[in-house]
């Protein structure tokens, strides 16, 4: 049997994990089934295009260098579109090193599956090497960064968590129906405004937890502000889109359907909140250590922190 998949990895000045996941690529137990390996540079000025292309040289698996300006994901996936070859897409990321069974892990759900609207995401936890937190635990768990402590194996993915690091599709089906949208120039929400039109066309996204993808990074509480920062204009975006309006139209169903709280409750809340806070402040200081708290206090010194990112962003 010919080689099916074409894995797509953009990239932007990560040269160095870059290539350690290339080669994890190469040495999968069914590297065999892999047709071509496409490194989407966007713009990188740290060396990446030599250091692909001397991997290239030795690889027992096709690679092949693709180029643009600096664009931003979205279009970075779209270009490497324009060469797939094979039957089957997996969108991968620079800094997501495979696990050896990754590629058939994916392979044997698109085998079982073979409806074309059906994709299967992978699961990606922190790579064991960069010694995670409890609270980067939290962080790829619980929904900030990723939701996976939420979904359960085979289940249907919902929009809020379809993302498109460890993701497989069949090509015909995304032919049929579209691309990213570029106007997505920085990173977040591009993958789930795509996630929206794709399930308006009938996809089905299934979780594949032993496809694993680990993430080669290391993340601090102030690292995890400064990317919600980088996400604040892509998430005024997105909610202009026909995606985002689906949204918050769900999300206000939500608190509706919520019993109302007493006059009382309401307020008495920004008096309680400012207590609470006074009292859990010491704790901050042992987010970026290996002692685990519990998880609601990640959750409110994570919106505390959002919280005044957003009143401090213009509009």
């Amino acid at each position: 049997m010919p080689a099916k998949l074409s894995v797509i990895i953009p990239t932007y000045n990560r040269q160095g994990v870059l290539c350690r996941t290339l080669q994890a690529y190469c040495d999968q137990s069914a590297a065999s089934e892999i047709l071509e390996l496409l490194v989407v540079d966007d713009g990188s000025t740290d060396g990446t295009e030599a250091a692909v292309k001397k991997l290239e040289a030795g690889s027992p698996i096709p690679i092949r260098w693709l180029s643009q300006s600096h664009r931003g994901l979205a279009a970075a996936r779209n270009h490497g579109m324009t060469y797939v070859r094979g039957e089957l897409v997996l969108f991968a990321d620079d800094d997501i090193i495979p696990s050896r069974q990754l590629v058939a892990e994916h392979l044997a759900w698109h085998t079982r599956y073979l409806d074309p609207a059906v994709g299967v995401l992978g699961f990606v936890p922190w790579s064991p090497e960069v010694r995670p937190t409890p609270f980067m635990d939290w962080l790829a768990l619980d929904g900030v960064q990723f939701g996976f402590g939420r979904l359960t194996r085979e289940s249907a993915v919902g929009l809020d968590c379809f993302y498109c690091c460890n993701t497989s599709f069949k090509v015909s089906f995304l032919r049929q129906h579209g691309g990213f949208d570029e106007d997505f120039k920085s990173y977040g929400f591009e993958d789930t405004e795509f996630g929206y039109r794709m399930m308006q066309k009938g996809m089905r996204l299934l979780y594949n937890p032993d496809a694993v993808g680990f993430h080669y990074k290391y993340m601090t509480f102030a690292d995890a502000i400064r990317r919600a920062e980088q996400v604040v204009m892509a998430k005024r975006l997105f909610d202009g889109k026909e995606a985002g309006k689906y949204l918050l139209a769900y999300e206000a169903q939500q608190r509706a359907a919520e019993v109302p709280r007493s006059v009382l409750r309401r307020a008495i809340d920004p008096v309680s909140g400012r207590i609470i806070s006074s009292v859990l402040r010491p704790f901050k200081l042992l987010l970026d250590t290996q002692i685990p708290l519990p998880w609601r206090f990640y959750r409110r010194f994570y919106s505390e922190a959002v919280a005044k990112l957003n009143q401090s962003q213009p509009m």
